[in-house]
């Protein structure tokens, strides 16, 4: 095998590595219990089968692929402290019978990582987009002349300087933005707050408005939609956001988006699964992985600027060093 062929695999292992003892960390200091129930035949613990459904998305895999691949990868298997390799049913199973709620509370352990209690996000931006449910090509629809395509709208607020997800939503149809507006704005400003919210055209209300600025205390940047006169924009804050728009402020708005086009292109934007609940569930995965995936970058472009910084002060020192060491006269010119 050529010497590049070695490197990458031994990088690519690296990162699967870096992956699973991360994960596998983000588990156990959640409050998930290690067993479903004491009458469980304890073959594998709750941890290391849903480290396993994450290593799963994270490499955009299906059950049996998955399954198929930690046979072979004897370093992770040893990092999840496996004495056997669990049947892809059993994963299958696990994902149906996990409650919501430990997805939730792993979802906040990712948060926890990023920010303290009193933390406060200065700009926070907020968008929605859909996940594929389907198993019909694009082709097939195509010809036939219907659209058998189902999505499943999902919003995220994003916070924008450190590009972490701190809360979502999801529903099984096609609903008007404004209605995972307010359930995401409670929830995100009682868990953080946030100084300035960023939304578009979508999301144009007045009642948003008051209740950004009168309950939240804080700014709602939301571009009215468009009209001729600027005196027929009714409402305060939308009158506002005609006549003294913050352009500065705004522009940020599209990491939100850059934010959803990451999580579709890493993790997949075709769900596997068929049942609503099931599906729920591999989305809620999804934006685990998104803040998870952002933490590992951060450690290690933590680290490469730490070494460099250190290799560059050993340099200088060295450097330093030998100009002020004395020369022998034999060595002058």
């Amino acid at each position: 095998m050529c010497s590049n062929c070695k490197e990458t695999i031994k990088r690519s292992s690296g990162r699967f590595i870096r992956f699973i003892k991360h994960a596998f960390s983000l588990v156990r200091s959640s409050h998930v219990s290690r067993y479903s129930c004491k009458y469980s035949r304890r073959d594998y613990t709750q941890h290391q089968l849903l480290t396993i459904l994450l290593f799963k998305e994270y490499r955009k895999e299906d059950y049996r692929t998955v399954i198929c691949n930690l046979e072979e990868m004897d370093r992770i298997r040893d990092t999840l402290e496996l004495t056997s390799i669990p049947h892809f049913t059993t994963l299958q199973k696990f994902l149906g019978r996990i409650k919501p709620i430990y997805l939730d509370i792993l979802f906040k352990c990712t948060l926890k990582i990023f920010y303290s209690h009193d933390d406060i996000i200065p700009i926070t931006a907020i968008d929605s987009s859909g996940f594929t449910s389907g198993y019909c090509s694009h082709y097939y629809s195509e010809r036939t002349g219907k659209i058998r395509k189902h999505f499943l709208k999902t919003s995220i607020v994003v916070d924008i300087d450190q590009q972490v997800i701190t809360g979502f939503k999801i529903s099984k149809s096609r609903v008007h933005d404004s209605v995972h507006a307010y359930p995401l704005l409670k929830e995100c400003h009682k868990r953080h707050k946030s100084e300035c919210y960023l939304m578009d055209k979508g999301y144009d209300s007045e009642k948003i408005h008051r209740f950004i600025r009168e309950s939240l205390n804080a700014d709602s940047i939301i571009p009215a939609r468009s009209h001729q006169y600027s005196k027929n924009v009714w409402g305060k804050y939308r009158r506002e956001m005609t006549d003294h728009f913050d352009f500065v402020r705004y522009r940020k708005r599209f990491l939100v988006e850059t934010k959803f086009s990451v999580l579709k292109r890493r993790f997949g934007a075709d769900l596997k699964s068929r049942i609503f609940q099931i599906q729920k569930k591999e989305i809620s995965c999804k934006v685990i992985l998104a803040n998870l995936d952002r933490f590992i970058q951060f450690v290690w472009t933590e680290v490469f600027y730490r070494a460099e910084k250190t290799y560059w002060s050993g340099s200088i020192l060295i450097e330093s060093s030998l100009g002020q060491r004395d020369v022998p006269l034999g060595d002058t010119q």
